[in-house]
C-alpha cells in the first residue's frame, strides 16, 4: 500500500522561513531590488542578488548594465548589500561594433585602497581599424592609467565611477591621443572572493 505524502511537513517548513527585503548600497540610494527567503538572517548573508542599473536608478536607458551585489548585513527583515561586480549585455556590445573599425579589449586587475582586488574589462572602440602596435599602445595606456587611479579609490568610489561613466570618460581622454577613438566602456568588473549565485525565485 502506497504511503501518503507528508504534505503537512512541507507547509510547516515554508512557514518557518522568513522573507527579507534586499537593498543596494547607500551610494545607489539603498534602492529595494527584491526579496529572498531563508530560515534565519545568518543564512541570507553572502547571497548574491542581481538587478539592472536601469531598475535601480529608474533610468531605463541603462537596462543593458547588469549589477551584482552580495548581502553583507541584515537588520530586521531588511538585507543590505555591497557591490561585487557588473557586466554589460552582449546585445549592447554588439550594437557598438562598426565595420572597418577595431574593438580593443583590455583586462586589468587593480587593488583599491581598502584592499579589494577587482578585475576590470575595458573595451575601446575606434573610428578606423587600428594596427597591432596601436592596439598594444592603447592597452598599455589603459592599464597604467587604472593602476595609478586605483590607488585613490575605495570600492564605493569605483562603483560611483562605473555608474556615472566617469572612469570611461577619463580613459577616453587618455587613449584618444594615441588613435582616433569613438568610445571607451567599462564592460565588466568582478570583486574577488564573492559567494555563489543563489536563485531566490
Amino acid at each position: 500500500m502506497a504511503k501518503k505524502k507528508q504534505v503537512g511537513r512541507r507547509v510547516e517548513g515554508w512557514k518557518a522561513k522568513s522573507w527579507f527585503k534586499v537593498h543596494v548600497p547607500e551610494t545607489l540610494g539603498t534602492a529595494y531590488i527584491g526579496d529572498t527567503i531563508a530560515n534565519d538572517a545568518e543564512s541570507v548573508v553572502g547571497r548574491i542578488m542581481t538587478a539592472t542599473l536601469g531598475e535601480i536608478t529608474n533610468d531605463y536607458a541603462k537596462q543593458h548594465v547588469k549589477m551584482s551585489f552580495k548581502i553583507a548585513t541584515v537588520t530586521g527583515d531588511a538585507a543590505y548589500t555591497e557591490f561585487v561586480g557588473h557586466e554589460v549585455t552582449r546585445d549592447y556590445l554588439r550594437s557598438l561594433v562598426k565595420r572597418r573599425s577595431s574593438r580593443i579589449d583590455t583586462h586589468v586587475q587593480i587593488v583599491t585602497k581598502d584592499g579589494k582586488k577587482v578585475h576590470l574589462t575595458i573595451c575601446c572602440y575606434t573610428f578606423a581599424r587600428a594596427n597591432v602596435t596601436q592596439e598594444h599602445a592603447i592597452r598599455n595606456t589603459i592599464t597604467k592609467a587604472l593602476a595609478t587611479q586605483a590607488q585613490a579609490w575605495d570600492l564605493t568610489t569605483l562603483l560611483n565611477g562605473i555608474v556615472s561613466g566617469e572612469i570611461s570618460r577619463d580613459l577616453f581622454k587618455e587613449v584618444k591621443t594615441i588613435y582616433p577613438t569613438r568610445r571607451v566602456e567599462v564592460v565588466k568588473s568582478k570583486v574577488e572572493q564573492v559567494a555563489t549565485l543563489i536563485s531566490t525565485k
